[in-house]
């Protein structure tokens, strides 16, 4: 997508206000303080995710209203078949909204509408509503699936589609083409559709990577339940903490970082030297590194996590599923430094482009007539600080929630030790994220 988004929303070195070496090891510093202060004052378990404050009794109503539902279903299809048109009807060429839709408003876009109000693909989800249609007329021997879902299958299925989205857009072979959108997405629709009429609606919850990513993310929303099921309002890492553990969660956290990771990496001055000098087809080579990161981040938060003793009931292959919560606000963090300004800057001139999708001279949604502010690209010194705050607030957290979570399993001798590993890890993707950033 590099002719699309030349800059993808990071900067270089050049933006910096300091050297980034001091940065760098600044935030390593401070993440090292940040765990030596926890172990000092948080000694017992804080986070819980039934703690939180009741949501106005009519606000809570009409959240859960089948109003509101019906709302966001409308919403949902009406956006799915402005898409679906473009992407169908609509000429080959960059100015054509459909790569915005996808690489911005909804890959992107869906972090901060997932932080405010929680897991809203699940919310508008279009293939949900043809589910539920097929449903309608199929009769109740439909709406639960022909077979059960498999329990080994967990999350596999969603994190095979983010694998297939992230190497979409960053390794796949003309990228820039509408042709390959047409067919991912065609096999998106089919998959999901055919998986839900064979296993049911739970389906979508395991296989969907969209609604996998914004269920991840939707955690550390200021908006969810007790246990009672009540609406409330509570501390994200209150809500971050009642995600369910699943191994195959840590395969979901390993492909959104390490896409991320590699998204940096892959504009590098390394990478360029790399794809010149070898006889690899850069295809091929594109794919390989892209797992490869992907990889790494799940071995080594895998080794960190199991690096430990544990108490009786607990055995050390649960832990990566355990702690794999605590990643998530490692990932918002780096979403926030490397597309912040892609979706506040770019975003605006697919707003534009999605009032003309045929490229006719229409005015659908009386965008076309707008002017881009690129009012972010002309503070370079803000943006770095903004990258650089992103990421070490988005470790701390991550800490914080791995703390409070080893407090609560390990055994008392080992509670400082046994995170050792794990801080050694999270270290290591700070230094090596904001390496990445700053030499893309």
């Amino acid at each position: 997508m590099y002719t699309l988004f030349p800059a993808h929303g990071i900067g270089g070195a050049q933006d910096l206000p300091i050297p980034a070496s001091y940065a760098i090891t600044g935030s390593g510093i401070a993440l090292a303080a940040s765990f030596v202060i926890l172990i000092l004052a948080w000694r017992r378990p804080r986070l819980d995710a039934s703690k939180g404050r009741r949501l106005p009794t009519w606000l809570a109503i009409a959240l859960d209203s089948r109003w509101a539902e019906g709302a966001a279903r409308t919403l949902g299809m009406i956006a799915f078949g402005y898409f679906v048109w473009a992407l169908v009807a609509g000429p080959d060429l960059a100015s054509n909204p459909v790569f915005g839709i996808v690489y911005v408003f909804v890959w992107v876009g869906l972090v901060p509408v997932s932080l405010l109000f929680g897991p809203a693909w699940k919310a508008i989800s279009p293939l949900r509503t043809v589910y539920a249609g097929i449903t309608a007329l199929g009769g109740p021997a439909l709406r639960g699936g022909l077979i059960p879902l498999p329990r080994f299958a967990g999350y596999w299925p969603a994190t095979i589609g983010l694998f297939a989205f992230a190497w979409l857009e960053l390794a796949a072979p003309n990228s820039t083409y509408i042709t390959p959108i047409r067919g991912w997405f065609t096999v998106y629709v089919v998959t999901l559709v055919l998986g839900a009429v064979i296993f049911g609606e739970r389906w979508f919850e395991r296989a969907d990577p969209f609604e996998a990513y914004s269920t991840l993310i939707g955690q550390l929303s200021p908006l969810g339940r007790d246990a009672d099921g009540n609406r409330i309002w509570q501390w994200p890492l209150n809500h971050l903490d009642g995600l369910d553990a699943s191994p195959s969660r840590v395969a979901v956290v390993a492909v959104l970082l390490g896409s991320t990771a590699y998204d940096s990496f892959s504009r590098s001055p390394t990478w360029a030297r790399i794809t010149q000098t070898t006889v690899i087809d850069a295809t091929v080579l594109g794919t390989l590194v892209l797992l490869a990161f992907c990889v790494f981040v799940g071995v080594t938060f895998t080794a960190g996590t199991i690096a430990t003793a544990v108490g009786p009931g607990l055995r050390r292959a649960q832990l990566p599923a355990l702690f794999a919560h605590s990643v998530a606000p490692i990932i918002v963090g780096y979403v926030v430094a490397h597309y912040m300004t892609l979706l506040l800057e770019y975003g605006q001139q697919v707003l534009i482009q999605l009032s003309d999708p045929m490229l006719n001279g229409s005015n659908l949604l009386g965008t076309a007539d707008w002017t881009p502010v690129y009012f972010l690209s002309s503070q370079p010194t803000t943006i770095a600080v903004i990258k650089v705050l992103a990421v070490v607030t988005g470790h701390v957290l991550g800490v914080i929630a791995a703390h409070d979570r080893a407090v609560k399993l390990l055994p008392r001798t080992h509670q400082v030790t046994g995170q050792l590993g794990l801080l050694v890890v999270m270290i290591t993707y700070t230094v090596g994220g904001l390496y990445l950033l700053f030499s893309g």
